[in-house]
């Protein structure tokens, strides 16, 4: 029996970033913002066995095309001078559909939902995916941290040294 390819997300990086709340905050610093969502889609793909790939348009800028892959399963694309990230979603998308593969963009562009469904890829809004996400990372927490429990007292240095130790670290600090 053949082993059935993992599922493909293809996600609109802009269009999520200024969706997710604490994404919107980073704004003011584009690259932090896409830093923190390439960590976070590789957390969730990695727990969910999803292929990733995030893409950010460079349509005003002199760039080529470039792809960083960022891990065996989670790539992240830069369009070219002239190439909008819609249309290179929307070319992956029907490229992978067209090859047998399940295929979800996440994406709230009313124009680009539409061309996907068409293409015949599922869509995913930025918000709903978002509470998705945020489910994957209270389950991984659930399932993998447990139930974190603090020290009743504290834990001071005091209880761990010698008593002639203690003296000097205390002559040391009324000196100051």
């Amino acid at each position: 029996m053949r082993k059935k390819p993992r599922e493909h997300y293809i996600v609109d990086g802009y269009n999520v970033i200024n969706s997710w709340p604490e994404l919107m905050a980073l704004r003011s610093d584009l690259s932090e913002a896409r830093d923190r969502l390439i960590h976070m889609l590789s957390e969730y793909g990695a727990y969910e066995k999803y292929n990733m790939t995030i893409v950010f348009d460079a349509l005003f800028t002199a760039a080529e095309e470039n792809i960083e892959r960022v891990n065996p399963h989670l790539e992240v694309v830069y369009t070219g001078h002239g190439e909008t990230a819609d249309s290179y979603i929307e070319r992956l998308a029907y490229d992978f559909v067209r090859l047998g593969r399940e295929v979800h963009v996440v994406t709230s562009d009313g124009a680009e939902q539409s061309v996907i469904l068409g293409a015949g890829a599922y869509r995913h809004p930025s918000r709903e995916f978002y509470q998705l996400l945020k489910k994957a990372k209270k389950e991984i927490q659930d399932r993998y941290l447990g139930r974190v429990v603090l020290p009743v007292s504290r834990n001071e240095i005091a209880s761990r040294i010698d008593a002639e130790t203690l003296a000097k670290l205390d002559a040391l600090r009324k000196n100051k």
